[in-house]
């Protein structure tokens, strides 16, 4: 796994830059990973859902639109994507949503709050010694039970997939600090079971998805 190169400041400066144009980024390497992801979340209206990370809420809107009738929050750490994330919503009729700036580190809400968890394409910005920190907050959040999406950018397996890579070690600000992880043995030390992992590919992008339970034994 290729060592984390930038900030945090640095990650909010270069996703500021970038909230403008996120979204094809998104659509040409992403969109395909999202849509599979929220097919295996099968949100049942009326959970309570919590998403870090919601960037220009590409995944959020589509979360709310499913669980109308159920508790909706969603953090991100960089006030320009969260604009955009906030005129998605905007046209909807919401019950019970919330948007709010913060950090995955230390979020805003009380043990045991929610049924799901999401995380989209955010490890693969961080340091490798901070997965374990970040999926114990995350699961602290979670009910017994609960369950924890995540997708990110995962480490190649065919050549024509290593040239994103290849684009990140030339310069990682190219790929806004992306680079390929694998997080299956991370949830499993943090209290995470019944993990199911697919992979998919969009032009050449590798993404990892998985979808695990907390595991009310671990804190036995």
């Amino acid at each position: 796994m290729l060592e984390a190169r930038l900030t945090q400041n640095e990650v909010i400066e270069s996703y500021t830059g970038k909230a403008g144009v996120y979204d094809l980024w998104a659509a040409l390497t992403e969109s395909k990973a999202r849509t599979r992801a929220l097919a295996m979340a099968e949100v049942v209206d009326g959970s309570a859902i919590l998403e870090v990370a919601v960037g220009t809420g590409l995944m959020f809107r589509e979360l709310v639109q499913r669980n109308p009738q159920g508790v909706n929050r969603g953090l991100d750490l960089t006030p320009a994507m969260l604009n955009k994330a906030r005129k998605k919503i905007a046209p909807l009729e919401l019950r019970d949503t919330e948007l709010t700036q913060g950090s995955a580190f230390a979020l805003p809400y009380a043990d045991a709050s929610f049924d799901l968890l999401v995380n989209n394409y955010m490890f693969d910005l961080m340091p490798e010694a901070d997965f374990l920190p970040l999926l114990a907050e995350f699961r602290r959040v979670l009910k017994p039970g609960g369950r924890l999406l995540l997708i990110n950018m995962t480490q190649a397996q065919r050549w024509y997939q290593g040239f994103w890579q290849r684009v990140y070690q030339l310069n990682p600000h190219w790929m806004g600090g992306c680079r390929g992880v694998s997080l299956r043995p991370y949830l499993k030390q943090s209290g995470f079971e019944a993990i199911r992992e697919e992979r998919v590919t969009q032009l050449g992008f590798p993404s990892e998805i998985l979808l695990g339970t907390k595991a009310d034994a671990f804190d036995k």
